[in-house]
């Protein structure tokens, strides 16, 4: 989807949307309305719990499993 169109249906303007793609410091409330309009969340969990998540995330996917999550 071009950078344009996605920025539309996200509810934020293109420059916005250009920052948080190159890395660049956004407001949150901005970077979560991009998520949401992608059909995306973020979780948020301790340091220490990020790779055992990771870790089911790649064997779901490996198994076919993510389907399922829909």
């Amino acid at each position: 989807m071009p950078i344009d169109q996605a920025a539309r249906h996200c509810g934020v303007s293109v420059g916005m949307l250009s920052k948080l793609e190159n890395g660049k410091g956004v407001n949150l409330g901005h970077a979560l309305r991009v998520l949401d309009g992608l059909g995306l969340t973020m979780l948020v969990v301790p340091k220490a719990h990020a790779p055992w998540l990771e870790e089911a995330a790649a064997h779901a996917s490996k198994t076919g499993e993510l389907a399922a999550w829909d």
